[in-house]
């Protein structure tokens, strides 16, 4: 058994990707078990050995030296003691063999289940460990199935989920499509780690231009903040370390090529790509973008700001719905209000009583 108990381990190791001394131990202690279940002894004093050379299991009971014996399992007198181990000494631990003659079948029989196991259990902590590391990063796997409007992701030896509140508004998930996931949480269970993904968190995109961008990369150009309505669009503020460094256009890249491999890993997501600034005024008009802006009138006391646009640029300002302007309060931090140069005009004059739930305020 011994030399073929080795080479299932080296198998086993190779195979499974465990380190073959924590395979070991786990196997000892469940030899442990299997000697107890069969031949019965007290708890806590027997010990199983592997030679880690040749595969030889031998099992040894654990006693203390004593002067005079209390408990035979667990006790021995100096005496007997020095016939194993001329060197030991009272309150010493002495190991003394007990190997059955017929322990290789009859271990193996039953430590077979525990074994297994544990190499299971070391599977779990090896895969638990991979991608605790990775959490708040990108992986790509393949759409493996959709069980009640969950998307299970087939990554390398595990699987993630994709939530309902994680998926991307009319994005399709088939079966074998390749996707990029950013990792939200690894929680450990008893079945495996469970992995939790998303397409919507505003993490992905920050990730994707690390991706994409070398000099983000490089920490040349600085990702400032994010906002995104997932599936529609996304405003990302970016800002440099060097005057002669472009953060705007190194996130776009020559001829918008950069960008819009990320657009297209977004399925169409309109990304605003916008200069930081410490400047509130230059950077709150930026975030408006494309609208333009004629002035900003700040309240910092209330982190507020009255925004004014062209006419023609007041719909394209406040966005469908309300959007752009909602994004650009996010990506700033202020809240942003915006109004035409004739609604100005006219509220300088006190003539007229805007309607505040007309919805221009975000």
């Amino acid at each position: 058994m011994s030399g073929e108990f080795l080479e299932a381990i080296e198998s086993i190791c190779r195979e499974k990707g465990i380190d073959k001394e924590i395979l070991l131990e786990a196997i000892e202690a469940a030899l442990v078990s299997a000697y107890k279940k069969n031949f019965g002894s007290a708890p806590g004093n027997v010990k199983v050995g592997i030679n880690r050379d040749n595969g030889d299991v031998k099992v040894y009971v654990q006693k203390k030296v004593v002067k005079e014996v209390k408990n035979e399992q667990l006790e021995i007198e100096e005496s007997e003691a020095k016939k194993v181990d001329p060197k030991i000494q009272l309150d010493d631990i002495v190991n003394i063999e007990v190997t059955p003659k017929n322990f290789g079948r009859i271990a193996a029989q039953n430590a077979k289940q525990v074994v297994v196991q544990r190499i299971r259990e070391a599977e779990r902590g090896l895969i638990y460990e991979k991608y605790i590391e990775k959490e708040n990063e990108i992986v790509t796997g393949l759409v493996q199935r959709v069980e009640k409007r969950n998307v299970y992701i087939d990554l390398d030896k595990t699987e993630a989920i994709l939530p309902p509140s994680e998926q991307m508004p009319g994005e399709n998930y088939e079966v074998n499509n390749r996707l990029k996931v950013y990792i939200t949480e690894v929680k450990k269970t008893t079945k495996g780690p469970l992995i939790t993904v998303s397409r919507t968190h505003p993490g992905l995109v920050k990730r994707l231009f690390e991706m994409e961008v070398p000099e983000i990369a490089r920490g040349e150009v600085l990702i400032k903040n994010i906002s995104r309505e997932a599936g529609s669009r996304t405003k990302i503020s970016v800002a440099a370390l060097e005057e002669e460094i472009d953060p705007v256009g190194s996130c776009v890249g020559y001829r918008g090529t950069r960008v819009q491999r990320i657009v297209e890993e977004l399925k169409g997501e309109k990304i605003d790509i916008i200069k930081w600034s410490e400047d509130p005024v230059e950077y709150i008009s930026s975030a408006l973008s494309p609208a333009k802006v004629v002035s900003v009138l700040l309240d910092s006391d209330e982190k507020s700001a009255m925004v004014i646009v062209p006419d023609d640029q007041l719909s394209l300002a406040i966005g469908k719905e309300g959007q752009n302007a909602r994004l650009a309060a996010k990506l700033t931090g202020w809240k942003i209000d915006i109004k035409s140069q004739s609604q100005a005009e006219i509220l300088q004059l006190g003539t007229l009583q805007l309607d505040q739930e007309k919805g221009d305020a975000f």
